[in-house]
């Protein structure tokens, strides 16, 4: 739980605190580590290293259906439902794109799927993604949460 501040009412001294769900908590570790980083530079090279500590992507996985359209670079998202829950895995062949999937899973991989849909990507502009990625990135990330919200909106459906 995250405790927002304290307020004081008359008499008594009142904690005020919200919980906040995983996708936010995680979000929030996000901004939090490119808080560390002075430059966009150092930023770029933190979301190449992060991309290369994606887990193996077999092959096989690599289909039309498991293709992202709208990226400029080639991108594969496969999709798994666990009970209420989604599993992501995903691989670029850009290095930066594979930084922004590795970002991208770890908000949302794992996580129950009415929180996905529920959930905006604050992080996108907290860490300043939205003004230093260039359109077709940020088209392309953009894509790519578009069929994670999309998958947790088909898992949600009656």
């Amino acid at each position: 739980m995250a405790h927002v501040g304290d307020a004081v009412d008359g008499r008594r001294h009142i904690r005020c605190s919200i919980q906040m769900t995983e996708i936010q908590q995680a979000q929030a570790e996000l901004i939090e580590e490119f808080k560390f980083f002075d430059n966009w530079i150092d930023r770029y090279q933190y979301i190449i290293d992060l991309g290369k500590q994606l887990p193996e992507f077999p092959d096989d996985w690599r289909t039309e259906e498991n293709r992202i359209h709208g990226c400029q670079s080639q991108v594969w998202l496969k999709t798994d439902q666990n009970s209420d829950r989604l599993e992501f895995r995903a691989i670029s062949d850009s290095a930066i794109v594979s930084g922004l999937i590795a970002i991208l899973m770890r908000v949302y991989s794992g996580r129950n799927a009415r929180e996905i849909v529920a959930t905006s990507p604050d992080f996108i502009k907290e860490i300043g993604l939205d003004e230093h990625l260039s359109p077709t990135r940020s088209t392309g990330l953009n894509a790519m949460i578009r069929v994670i919200k999309g998958a947790a909106e088909d898992c949600v459906r009656p």
